[in-house]
């Protein structure tokens, strides 16, 4: 029985990639639930592969746990969906995306077509896999984004503020409390000087 190769890489995280092997009677199921055991994610999340041309444009859509919007409208199910049906170029694409709530879009390419399986592997079976998955948060990411020089800009602006919370954050950056003193200190030296009323009556004239 022929095998698939498929790469699978997620479109914002392109270094991340896993090549996957399926036997071409498996189903698009099957293949949904092989990306999930290499992600570590719930598969349990309503998703579609897209028939895909070379420029990643979505065509008919093969779907898991669709809408009733969806069945109603006659969508393929990835339970029903074989392979084999869908593949009609030998570098054939679909668009997947995973978690229409808060979704994360791949793009899976078929890169090689063995002619006999191995039979000491189980497919599906991951060929390959490279880059660490982006976390989640519930279904959604989880953002790291720790601070580094290019935050160093914030040290050089004059910026001044009386809110306690902001006050604390910009201690937490290391933005010192010399810039937020200056603009005390000029109008403390203003205040100070002493003027003559006299003076001044005489100015008025």
């Amino acid at each position: 029985m022929a095998i698939y190769r498929f790469k699978v890489s997620f479109e914002d995280y392109d270094d991340v990639v896993r090549e996957i092997d399926l036997k071409s009677n498996h189903t698009f199921q099957d293949f949904h639930f092989a990306i999930h055991q290499s992600t570590k994610y719930n598969a349990e999340i309503p998703s579609s592969f897209y028939v895909s041309n070379d420029y990643w444009i979505k065509g008919p859509e093969i779907s898991y746990l669709p809408s009733e919007r969806k069945i109603e409208n006659g969508v393929a199910l990835m339970s029903n969906s074989k392979l084999s049906s869908f593949i009609d170029d030998p570098h054939q694409k679909f668009y997947y995306t995973y978690n229409f709530e808060r979704p994360f879009d791949f793009h899976v390419e078929l890169i090689k077509i063995l002619l006999n399986d191995e039979p000491d592997k189980n497919y599906p079976y991951v060929f390959r896999s490279a880059g660490e998955v982006p976390r989640l948060a519930g279904f959604g990411i989880l953002p790291v984004a720790p601070l580094s020089e290019e935050f160093d800009f914030l040290n050089e602006m004059e910026y001044a503020s009386n809110d306690p919370e902001e006050l604390s954050t910009m201690n937490d950056l290391g933005i010192s409390d010399a810039e937020n003193s200056e603009g005390e200190d000029e109008e403390d030296e203003i205040s100070s000087e002493n003027y003559d009323e006299d003076d001044l009556q005489k100015e008025d004239y």
